[in-house]
């Protein structure tokens, strides 16, 4: 018995190695492209960092590599759920931005991750509630990874993005299942992260899901459609950085994608006002054209350059708010009216959509309007993202 179990752990070690240096090489290479090719976004940036780190983590917690070198990436490597989260944000969200709080949440799981790996030697129990810290820091924010994900789906309207959301949703689920999960179980060797250094099963598990996680990186980024969005890092491209945020809709100015059926949106959208209508989501608007959604969908992002159906509402909704705020009939209507007149469900995202659309608030456009001394704002479509 002894002899055939040797041969199986030896042959599912070499399995593990090989999964790790296809999953670090991959990793690798797309550090360098993307380091040559330079990118200015910050999803780019955060994918850029997302390699880097799944190169580390396949190398530093391979078998037979010393237990001292994953002492000393630990800090770097358990900030890494951090980066996937910021990642998310970055490439599901069209208006996100990192800002400096987003670095101090990265640098404190960086600090928790040193204080794991040094006070090992004279404190071990530190140790341990330390990597119980981590662990459950790593399921925080993969699942806030995965809300990202799932929360923005409905309104992406981006065919390749849409699906690719699948393929990270799976591989966030299953690193939650299969490597960040299983280390909040009390057994000492997982808690500390150390049974990846030891071989078996559960290594095996954690180099498939990085050999995986590579691949689809890869795919993505040297795809055969990757040079039409600008180049992402990891799991998921741009997907359409590059295209237009809104153009303005005219009957017959993109025929190429559904002339016939721009023309009907145009009808609803400037003389009907459908976008007042609350709740209105794509499934609703598709449903009244009578046309299916998936149509729709591709009607407004290839043939109006929308990236999200948001986005595509809010156009008319400011453009209806800011020809009621210029308007000297109704100087004395509250600005939440108007909001909520437009098609808005409460004042916060009105006045977010608006400062980020015109570069002012409402009451600052509403009084330079009535002053004669507005000038012209930037158009909605050139300045929401």
């Amino acid at each position: 018995m002894t002899g055939p179990a040797k041969v199986e752990d030896i042959g599912l070690t070499a399995f593990d190695l090989g999964l790790r240096g296809a999953a670090s090489g991959l990793f690798t290479m797309m550090v360098l492209v993307l380091i040559r090719l330079r990118p200015g976004n910050c999803q780019a940036v955060l994918g850029l960092a997302m390699s880097a780190g799944g190169a580390g983590f396949a190398v530093a917690t391979a078998p037979f590599i010393p237990v001292s070198t994953f002492w000393w990436t630990l800090p770097i490597l358990s900030a890494q759920p951090v980066v996937f989260w910021l990642w998310a944000r970055a490439a599901f969200d069209d208006d996100f931005a990192l800002k400096p709080w987003h670095g101090a949440v990265w640098l404190a799981v960086i600090i928790l991750g040193f204080t794991a790996s040094l006070s090992w030697p004279m404190w071990p129990v530190v140790t341990k509630i330390c990597a119980k810290g981590l662990s459950v820091v790593a399921v925080a924010f993969s699942l806030l990874a995965l809300m990202q994900t799932v929360t923005t789906w409905r309104d992406d309207l981006i065919a390749r993005r849409r699906r690719l959301r699948m393929a990270v949703l799976v591989l966030n689920l299953s690193f939650i299942i299969l490597v960040a999960g299983p280390a909040l179980l009390p057994i000492p060797g997982q808690v500390l992260g150390l049974a990846a250094n030891t071989g078996g099963l559960g290594s095996f598990i954690s180099a498939l899901t990085l050999c995986t996680l590579a691949m689809l990186a890869s795919w993505t980024l040297f795809g055969a459609n990757a040079a039409a969005a600008l180049p992402s890092p990891a799991m998921l491209a741009a997907a359409g950085a590059d295209e237009p945020q809104g153009a303005h809709i005219t009957a017959g100015e993109r025929p190429a994608v559904a002339p016939l059926l721009l023309r009907r949106l145009d009808q609803l959208m400037t003389v009907e006002r459908i976008y007042r209508r609350e709740g209105l989501s794509i499934g609703g608007l598709a449903a009244t054209l009578n046309v299916p959604e998936y149509r729709l969908r591709q009607a407004i992002n290839e043939g109006l350059g929308y990236r999200n159906f948001n986005a595509f509402l809010n156009r008319y909704r400011l453009d209806d708010a800011k020809a009621a705020l210029a308007d000297p009939s109704q100087r004395e209507v509250p600005v939440l009216t108007i909001a909520i007149d437009a098609g808005f469900q409460s004042i916060g995202p009105f006045n977010r959509a608006f400062k980020m659309a015109t570069g002012m608030t409402p009451t600052e456009f509403r009084r330079q309007a009535l002053a004669g001394g507005a000038e012209a704002p930037p158009d909605f479509e050139n300045s929401a993202r």
